[in-house]
């Protein structure tokens, strides 16, 4: 345990000037000694920051203490259980096997209306009897994950969720990576302590890694729970570790001693270095409780983490034990809910994502909010031009809606902070090239000199309507970037199994199996190149169109070269703002090194004869997935056969052809407009009566 005299003694408690020998110029005795002292500070450090609220020393200054600690225990093998340096995260999981609770980790009748919780308080003193002196003691209802964290002579030893209260997984080496859970116990702990804490992720803290994925092009996660419970399940635990988790505790499932009082576990709790929160109280009667419940209301949206109600508890430990539970929760708790916040929210952040073509969309990062019974955490802006004519900023409160049931954008302003609007950037947030406007839209003018971009056009040009290189996701993709074995498309080509077996989660065989299929991909077929190039406004079927109107390659780089916007809009569907489009993306000095480094790899086939008319003036929709094909193989073979696939089912519809597990709405409407409906192999069928198969 860590005493008054370990801290005063200890020279790396107060000090931030401290300056390190270097390591190979200490004994193993001296390394022992210092990586002992070390971790008695970093353990007060931790205690001060995350317990106390007073740290002592800065971020710099805790971060030179941990990374010494780190390289003592490294260049000198030492024995590292227990050590803060665990929290880096350990080996990955295979999976995350079941642990049985050392008590039922049981769950809390709930309620949002008054009426509730005033029947709570009746059953309440019809137990305990009419003369009963009863005190509420009163927490925030924190919107995380419960887990059951176990102690055994101080010592951290496992952790697991709550699964269905009796079993859950073991989550041990992902809650060991968070820093507010202490591995040791401070001060005069039992012997034995399960405790039950909330893994949660704080409002700022949610609002940073969202802003993060969407600057990567990943979707936000929707509410900072999700968040917290997708990163507690992680298989690698250095995942876990690179995300600001955080805890707070308040219960005790098990001990070696025992308690008088809710109230007095939460006063206990610190002196262990277990983290509380402290917007708690204890009061006289419900009534008490209920305006207790309706200031946390109030003060909801300014706290710095998400809660979504509050817990009444009866105080007494023995008046809890005669209450007794039923067969699924205690009889002396009571979870008093707010109701779900409904279109209104507040802007926190307002994060510019820059797509594939270099167009720059802001997009504002929000309180988490129900629309439509969907909660929802961000919202598409747009463009420039919204955001003036909104007058949005970031703090602002805002009203929301869901465009089209799916989208959910900004509508109005209803309460802004009096500094203006959110002032777009003028120069590209990934490059810091100039942004240029086109009308209400912004570009950056970088192409794929632009971080942003370049990452982008990797992903598209493996994406399943290009080239169909399986194994290379977003992910994949990321990985190769920050290795630096991939700036552009074109270093695809040059990858070796060496190289990618050198990174983590690559083995021989998916090493093997990416080279190959990239060597597969050297001779692509025209449209599906054109697609992979990531033309703006060129999507399959205005390339297919390109490439059975030009037939080569070679043929839309002259016709580009010279300027020819004509011969684009020769092209069926290409009108004069894509014929220029596409000039422009060839005349592009960026854009032609990547396409030219291309080439000395790749040799895009000529377009192959177009089909049959066999299907002129036929249109089919799909819905469900297919054995035998993919939904843009369909599309491709019916439209090279002069038909027409489209999304939706309407009275010009001729088929609706059905896969498995076909959406009720489109049979639906096919019922509706009388349109035929067929199953795959009687689309097969009438395939081949056409002469297609």
């Amino acid at each position: 345990m860590t005493t008054a005299e370990d801290v005063a003694g200890n020279p790396y408690t107060s000090d931030p000037r401290t300056e390190f020998e270097p390591v190979e110029d200490i004994d193993e005795a001296t390394a022992r000694e210092q990586a002992s002292q070390l971790r008695e500070a970093i353990r007060y450090h931790d205690y001060q920051y995350y317990v106390e609220t007073d740290p002592v020393i800065g971020d710099r200054a805790y971060d030179a203490l941990f990374t010494r600690l780190q390289r003592l225990e490294s260049a000198f093998d030492l024995d590292t259980d227990g050590s803060p340096t665990q929290r880096v995260g350990g080996e990955p999981l295979d999976e995350l096997p079941d642990v049985e609770h050392v008590a039922r980790m049981g769950s809390i009748e709930q309620g949002g209306d008054e009426a509730d919780v005033r029947e709570f308080d009746e059953r309440v003193r019809d137990g305990l009897g009419a003369d009963a002196d009863i005190q509420y003691f009163c927490e925030p209802k924190f919107d995380g994950l419960s887990v059951e964290i176990v102690y055994e002579d101080g010592v951290y030893q496992r952790a697991a969720t709550r699964g269905d209260g009796e079993v859950g997984e073991d989550v041990t080496e992902n809650v060991r990576t968070i820093a507010s859970v202490p591995q040791r116990l401070r001060g005069d702990y039992p012997d034995f302590l399960a405790v039950r804490g909330e893994v949660y992720i704080p409002r700022d803290a949610f609002t940073a890694f969202n802003r993060e994925r969407v600057e990567r092009g990943e979707d936000p996660f929707a509410n900072p729970r999700n968040a917290a419970a997708g990163t507690l399940r992680q298989l690698d635990p250095s995942v876990t570790a690179e995300r600001p988790l955080s805890v707070f505790f308040f219960g005790v499932l098990d001990a070696s001693v025992e308690f008088e009082s809710h109230s007095e576990l939460h006063e206990r709790f610190p002196d262990w270095g277990l983290r509380v929160c402290d917007r708690t109280a204890v009061v006289g009667d419900i009534d008490a409780a209920i305006e207790y419940r309706n200031d946390q209301q109030q003060a909801r949206d300014a706290l710095d983490y998400e809660i979504d109600g509050v817990v009444i508890k009866v105080d007494d430990m023995d008046a809890c034990d005669a209450l007794g539970a039923t067969s699924r929760a205690p009889r002396w708790a009571f979870a008093y809910k707010f109701p779900a916040r409904k279109e209104e929210t507040t802007v926190r952040d307002i994060v510019v994502q820059v797509g594939r073509t270099g167009r720059l969309t802001p997009v504002a990062l929000m309180d988490p909010v129900e629309v439509g019974g969907v909660t929802v955490s961000r919202a598409s802006l747009h463009n420039p031009s919204l955001i003036a004519d909104l007058g949005v900023d970031v703090g602002d409160r805002v009203r929301i809606k869901r465009a089209g049931d799916v989208i959910p954008d900004v509508v109005e302003v209803l309460d802004d902070d009096g500094d203006g609007y959110f002032e777009f950037p003028k120069t590209c947030p990934a490059c810091d090239s100039p942004v240029e406007r086109d009308g209400p839209m912004a570009f950056c003018t970088g192409g794929l000199t632009c971080p942003a971009q370049r990452e982008r056009s990797v992903e598209h040009y493996a994406s399943r309507d290009a080239l169909d290189i399986e194994g290379l996701g977003e992910k994949a993709v990321q990985q190769l970037l920050d290795a630096g074995l991939v700036s552009d498309p074109a270093d695809l080509y040059d990858l070796t199994v060496e190289e990618l077996t050198d990174l983590e989660g690559w083995g021989e065989t998916s090493a093997r199996n990416l080279v190959e299929e990239m060597d597969d991909a050297r001779e692509p077929p025209l449209a599906n190149f054109l697609v992979a190039l990531g033309i703006p406004e060129v999507g399959t079927v205005t390339a297919r169109n390109l490439a059975q109107q030009f037939g080569t390659f070679e043929a839309i780089l002259d016709a580009a070269d010279e300027g020819d916007t004509d011969a684009f809009e020769a092209v069926p569907d290409v009108g004069p703002t894509v014929a220029r489009s596409i000039v422009e993306f060839f005349e592009g000095e960026g854009n032609r090194a990547v396409i030219d480094r291309l080439l000395d790899h790749v040799d895009p086939q000529a377009a192959e004869e177009t089909g049959s008319n066999a299907l002129d003036g036929q249109t089919f929709v799909f819905t469900g997935s297919l054995d035998g094909y993919t939904r843009s193989d369909a599309q491709e073979l019916i439209e090279r056969n002069g038909g027409s696939a489209t999304s939706s089912v309407s009275g010009n519809t001729d088929y609706l052809v059905l896969g498995d597990n076909p959406g009720q709405r489109k049979q639906d409407d096919a019922e509706e407009h009388d349109v035929e409906t067929l199953s795959e192999d009687g689309f097969e069928a009438l395939l081949a009566d056409a002469g297609v198969l």
